[in-house]
């Protein structure tokens, strides 16, 4: 990065980041995603995801700041430091999303890349009746549940660690499988898997008890068929102040009581 990098701030539409960016703007400049060294979202985790889906393509490190309500992928906000020096000393954590691929009962298909996790949620009262194959291989003939995830490890401290699953380090290389709400078989709690592991839920009962699949907020209804498998093409760098980098973040979750 250069030692006076061009900047793209972006903004959530919330009052607090919109003026957040025009002080930014006035005093570093500001310029296009296309154009910048480095990315910087305003907000939450949620427009933080959004930038990433949106700019991820273009591989420029993003340094977000949070100027929204949960902000766990975002560094503090200040507007009395030095922003040039903050990017100078940041730590990168690299990350590679999931890509998914849904079919749906009326024969399309949809894909979609996801940064946090992958889920799939019953649509009607009745529980979803799913079977789980790993790199082809049944392990699950019937889970009976509200739904099961596969979680990045980012993602492993938001909805999964929320349903009990496993939180996993940072560069560990691995994924969590969660099931959401577990009827049968009753005492299976998921799985760590290597990160390369090629997972397919299969929906065994479409048509009496529906099924969607949410890759971070892209929805798909009515699926028959997901597979999940980690992006080998991409990967996004997000840059964090040293004192609360988001390994040490990881780790300190899991001592939170």
């Amino acid at each position: 990065m250069a030692m006076s990098p061009r900047i793209a701030f972006l903004a959530s539409n919330t009052e607090a980041a919109q003026q957040a960016r025009a002080q930014m703007a006035a005093r570093y400049g500001d310029h296009k995603p296309d154009a910048a060294d480095v990315l910087c979202p305003l907000g939450g985790d949620g427009f933080m995801l959004q930038t990433l889906h949106r700019h991820g393509d273009k591989g420029k490190p993003v340094f977000g700041m949070k100027l929204g309500t949960v902000g766990f992928l975002m560094n503090h906000y200040r507007d009395d430091d030095d922003l040039v020096e903050r990017l100078a000393l940041a730590e990168p954590a690299h990350l590679r999303p999931l890509e998914m691929l849904a079919l749906t009962e009326s024969g399309t298909s949809t894909g979609s890349l996801a940064y946090n996790d992958v889920s799939m949620l019953r649509q009607t009262r009745q529980a979803a009746h799913i079977g789980i194959d790993l790199n082809g291989q049944q392990r699950v003939e019937e889970l009976i549940c509200d739904g099961v995830l596969v979680s990045t490890p980012a993602g492993s401290t938001a909805y999964n660690y929320s349903a009990r699953g496993p939180i996993l380090p940072l560069g560990s290389n691995t994924i969590a499988l969660t099931p959401l709400a577990p009827y049968r078989p009753r005492r299976w709690r998921g799985a760590i898997l290597k990160a390369d592991t090629e997972v397919c839920f299969r929906v065994l009962d479409p048509y009496k008890r529906p099924v969607s699949v949410t890759a971070d907020s892209h929805e798909t209804r009515d699926v028959v068929e997901v597979t999940i498998r980690e992006s080998r093409q991409r990967q996004v760098t997000l840059l964090f102040d040293p004192e609360h980098n988001l390994e040490e973040r990881i780790l300190s979750e899991q001592f939170e009581f």
